[in-house]
């Protein structure tokens, strides 16, 4: 995970530390979890933070595949099936989080399953994808649609354009009357757009192993990465990665993210902060990361 590999434990320390901000996951892989696990924890965050919460879900394994064997088959692990049942995970969870439940038969009875504690407001729950099996489910469920613009950069349109043309509203009435949609993307600001590119390059590094399927090691420094010496058609990867991020200085970097998205036509921007660090910084607390936020805002 970015963030940390609990995001409901995160959140609630987020949300107990701030007051006005939501705070959400991005997100929940709800095939390494149980929905009811999954409903209840959300349900007791807006309990407690009421309009404060986003539940974002997915579908992917989130993991490599050491830890996603151990989710899906360890102690209290789940089905590899649970992918395939994914669409069915997701009205559960849905549906546990509002008064009337889910009906469930057991033993020759039926019986209705509630999230806990019941709270007078749900989270707004989104799905996570970055294919067109992801924009077309949010679509057919009536739901807010999140494409992972952050990955590759890629089938941004046209996964935002399926999503938007096979929109339907739950018929119930409940949830979104029209689409709604944000897209996410990885930023490196700084003072100046050569220093934000300086910043930036142990991340693309990172990403171009993980594209290339080769071992993943600690990330480098800022300086390490420099000395670093690549093949002329890995920098031309790179370079091609980058054209995708948000990188720049503080007015550069605010005016791409405008104009990504005025292109997509989506509501809201969520800002991945992927800046590195310099030799003689603690990476744990990733300054530079913390200075793409406070730079963008500023």
């Amino acid at each position: 995970a970015v963030a940390a590999t609990n995001p409901p434990v995160l959140i609630a320390m987020l949300a107990g530390a701030t007051e006005r901000i939501r705070v959400g996951s991005g997100g929940v892989m709800l095939p390494n979890h149980a929905p009811l696990v999954v409903a209840e924890q959300f349900a007791l965050l807006e309990a407690a933070y009421p309009g404060r919460i986003d539940l974002g879900i997915g579908r992917a394994p989130g993991t490599d595949p050491v830890t996603s064997w151990a989710l899906r088959h360890g102690a209290g692990g789940v089905s590899d099936d649970n992918v395939t049942r994914f669409p069915e995970y997701v009205d559960d969870v849905l549906s546990m989080m509002e008064p009337s439940g889910v009906g469930l038969q057991l033993r020759g009875s039926v019986h209705t399953l509630t999230a806990t504690p019941r709270a007078s407001s749900v989270p707004t729950i989104w799905l996570l994808g970055s294919s067109d099996y992801s924009a077309r489910l949010a679509a057919e469920k009536g739901m807010p649609y999140v494409f992972a613009h952050h990955f590759s950069g890629q089938g941004t349109a046209e996964a935002l354009e399926l999503y938007r043309s096979n929109f339907r509203p739950a018929p119930d009435g409940s949830g979104l009357r029209e689409p709604q949609t944000f897209l996410t993307v990885n930023a490196s600001v700084a003072e100046t757009a050569e220093e934000a590119r300086r910043l930036a390059a142990p991340q693309l590094q990172m990403m171009l192993a993980l594209r290339s399927g080769s071992p993943l090691t600690a990330q480098h420094l800022v300086e390490e990465a420099e000395k670093r010496d690549l093949p002329a058609d890995q920098h031309d990867l790179m370079d091609a990665m980058a054209r995708r991020w948000v990188i720049g200085d503080p007015e550069g970097a605010r005016t791409q993210v405008r104009e990504l998205a005025a292109t997509y036509g989506v509501d809201e921007v969520m800002v991945n902060p992927v800046s590195g660090a310099w030799v003689g910084t603690d990476p744990s607390t990733a300054p530079s990361r913390e200075q793409t936020l406070r730079l963008l805002a500023s």
